[in-house]
């Protein structure tokens, strides 16, 4: 057996002798189980394939499953994303589009709002799907917008860069920075076509902004992992900051943007004086 296929029989095995049967969903089953965790049977079942299929990927034979068939089997043995992309690497599989739990509400967690406040000298915000805005700190709110008082469904940013006039007066690149929530909301919508609150916010947005519609007609995705943006700042003037984007692991809907400028730079100094001019306040950054 060729070192690679070993790899992926041993994997399996393991996945399953280390799933809990009473969680799986099958029908209560009175045979004596004489080792740990799921059968071979049970697995096929609930990922949909026959016995002698899947026997004969736990055994390591030649075979190359369908995306689909993975994510199954992923399903099944209740792999977490971790576990999903190295059963697809052992497979040399490429990755499956995945699919979202409709209405699933995203929440911030504690440790990544103590992370909001101890970057507390530097703007940052979590941003979710459909570029939701779920969290910022103090200093992006003085930054941007305070965000945290708009209502619920104005708290996105494709939403606040097109519909807020002061969004459009912040940014000197607004044409730049707008056109890129667009590609960036493209491509959010095509990982989860089926998502009615993704596609009530873009007829929305089509219906009330003209530069959001013939943008979006043009069809273009890219995301971005970094950048700069420019801004002209109503307490500090114009300033210039770079951004680097960090989708949190395990949580691929959930990307975490921190705003730095050049040390000793004119911007740099803007932002110290924007935190000195801001004063400092305990708040619960959840929308």
């Amino acid at each position: 057996m060729a070192d690679k296929n070993h790899e992926l029989a041993d994997f399996l095995k393991r996945a399953r002798g280390q799933s809990d049967p009473s969680r799986s969903g099958l029908p209560s089953d009175s045979r004596v189980r004489r080792v740990p965790g799921l059968r071979r049977e049970e697995v096929a079942r609930l990922a949909g394939v026959s016995t002698d299929y899947y026997t004969r990927l736990e055994q390591g034979r030649n075979i190359t499953p369908s995306p689909a068939v993975i994510e199954a089997i992923g399903r099944a043995l209740a792999l977490d994303e971790a576990g999903r992309a190295h059963l697809r690497d052992l497979l040399g599989v490429a990755a499956a589009p995945a699919r979202r739990r409709p209405g699933r509400v995203q929440r911030v967690r504690h440790g990544l709002h103590q992370l909001l406040d101890a970057l507390d000298g530097e703007p940052a915000l979590v941003l979710g799907r459909r570029t939701d805005i779920l969290a910022a700190n103090r200093m992006a709110r003085a930054l941007f917008a305070d965000f945290e008082q708009l209502p619920h469904r104005e708290r996105n940013y494709a939403r606040w860069m097109f519909l807020d006039d002061d969004a459009r007066a912040l940014f000197t690149d607004w044409e730049d920075q707008a056109r890129a929530a667009v590609e960036s909301l493209r491509l959010d919508a095509g990982r989860d076509p089926e998502d009615q609150a993704t596609a009530a916010l873009i007829a929305d947005l089509r219906a009330r902004s003209h530069a959001f519609d013939t943008w979006w007609e043009q069809h273009r995705v890219h995301q971005r992992t970094h950048g700069s943006k420019r801004l002209c700042h109503p307490l500090v003037g114009d300033l210039t900051v770079e951004y680097e984007t960090l989708t949190l692991p395990g949580d691929p809907d959930t990307t975490l943007y921190v705003y730095t400028a050049e040390p000793g730079s004119p911007s740099k100094r803007a932002l110290g004086l924007l935190a000195s001019w801001t004063s400092p306040r305990t708040a619960t950054h959840s929308p």
